[in-house]
């Protein structure tokens, strides 16, 4: 393992499964670089599910809060789409994002504050999303540990593990469904089961180094060990998944194979967004009923919007700040048409939920989705009362049909509770002005 009494970066971990060598690769360490470097079958309660949506641009102010605050609101006008699911919604208004004298990062800061529960001081995301601190509690035994989306044609989703990675999204329908659905789906209500054998060989070939592995630890020090662990985490978490693959899934009542699909054109047009969020609501709701994930994460239009109407130009975006506002509306008009397009991939991505019949329930009482954007004024760039959602009963965890209010308290309340909601053992969530321990105990059951 060593060469002259020093670990080399060609040192890989060697064992033998089955009288057949194996190997496994190592990071990248410091000694290696110079100082520059309801219930199942089994009677268990149904999983739950966590899932984020995210709409560029926000809504009006004053058009998109109830009247009422407590129980028993009403939709008001920009939210109309919303109203058949009202019951299953709860909406969060006055809450802000501080920015602790730092610049506001226009269509950044919101969204990192949402997602992440503070400011980024550097280009590289270093603190995992919402959605990822929740699925180390749900998301490890199931096929994909989370699956994201973007129904506006953009590669880069919201979702990170932190440490500078981002999670690719799907932007086609279609290469979602070969992704779940393809060859190696296994129908959890089929009567046969018969493991790949390709996954029983990548499983032995990551189980047959763990006395190397043990034995290369004791050489290193502390940072690199740190690096090692990680990287052996992630290794784990493989091994986990590929366990999954082994063994006969429990039996989902409400799971079915969706029927291939065809996309929309992936790119900016309106028409084809809500096309594609239609499909994509559709995919991500059989995925969740097959428990191929308990996790995902979809992007309808991303911050800064560049949806446009067909053979227009102007964006969401470009309009936000150019066009005029009606006199008698007193809001921009094309704007808060587009600002009605989210609303409907919004109630797009419910229905599709709330379809999926389970018991004398639905998939959507047992999943919880957050819903959030960059802004709270888009015309001028605001980070406060920015407008904020959860839908879904998260297995009873969850009072809802209730329009909290909190005026100037931090966003990250809300993401607080829904980690606490999801199984996360957190106290406090967001850092600086943003950080919080108070759980919005109003909306707990």
């Amino acid at each position: 393992m060593t060469l002259n009494g020093k670990i080399n970066r060609r040192i890989a971990l060697r064992g033998i499964v089955a009288g057949t060598a194996v190997t496994v690769g190592l990071p990248f360490l410091d000694c290696f670089l110079n100082t520059h470097g309801t219930a199942l079958a089994s009677g268990a309660e149904l999983p739950r599910c966590f899932g984020t949506f995210f709409y560029g641009l926000g809504f009006n102010p004053g058009r998109w809060e109830p009247k009422v605050i407590g129980a028993n609101y009403e939709m008001a006008p920009e939210l109309a789409a919303l109203t058949p699911f009202k019951n299953k919604i709860n909406i969060y208004s006055g809450m802000k994002c501080f920015l602790d004298g730092r610049p506001n990062v226009v269509h950044s800061t919101g969204v990192q504050v949402c997602m992440h529960g503070g400011l980024a001081r550097s280009r590289e995301v270093t603190r995992p999303t919402i959605d990822s601190l929740i699925a180390d509690v749900i998301g490890t035994r199931t096929r994909f540990r989370s699956i994201e989306v973007s129904s506006a044609g953009n590669t880069r989703s919201l979702s990170s593990r932190g440490r500078g990675e981002v999670n690719p999204a799907e932007i086609s329908p279609t290469s979602l469904y070969a992704r779940i659905f393809g060859p190696e789906f296994q129908d959890p209500n089929a009567a046969d089961f018969k493991p790949d054998p390709r996954v029983l060989a990548r499983r032995s070939v990551l189980s047959g180094v763990t006395e190397q592995r043990a034995s290369l630890v004791k050489g290193l020090g502390t940072l690199d060990r740190a690096r090692l662990d990680q990287y052996f985490t992630s290794l784990r978490e493989l091994e986990q998944q590929l366990d999954l693959a082994l063994q006969k899934p429990e039996p989902l009542e409400a799971c079915s194979t969706p029927t291939a699909l065809k996309d929309a054109r992936s790119g900016t047009v309106v028409d084809d967004v809500v096309l594609n969020n239609k499909l994509f609501s559709q995919m991500i709701a059989h995925t969740l009923a097959c428990g191929q994930t308990h996790v995902f994460n979809s992007i309808f239009s991303s911050a800064a919007s560049n949806v446009r109407r067909a053979g227009r130009a102007d964006t969401h975006h470009v309009l936000t700040h150019e066009e005029g506002v009606d006199e008698t509306l007193g809001v921009q008009p094309e704007v808060t048409w587009f600002n009605e397009r989210s609303v409907d991939g919004i109630a797009a991505l419910i229905g599709a939920l709330d379809g999926i019949r389970e018991g004398d329930r639905t998939l959507l009482d047992r999943t919880l989705v957050y819903v959030s954007t960059d802004t709270g004024l888009a015309r001028i760039h605001s980070v406060d009362n920015i407008p904020l959602m959860t839908v879904g009963g998260a297995n009873g965890r969850i009072k809802t049909g209730i329009h909290f209010h909190a005026k100037s308290d931090p966003v990250t309340r809300l993401g607080l509770t829904v980690q606490q909601l999801m199984g996360v053992p957190a106290s406090n969530w967001g850092e600086e002005s943003n950080q919080t321990g108070a759980a919005i105990t109003e909306v707990m059951a």
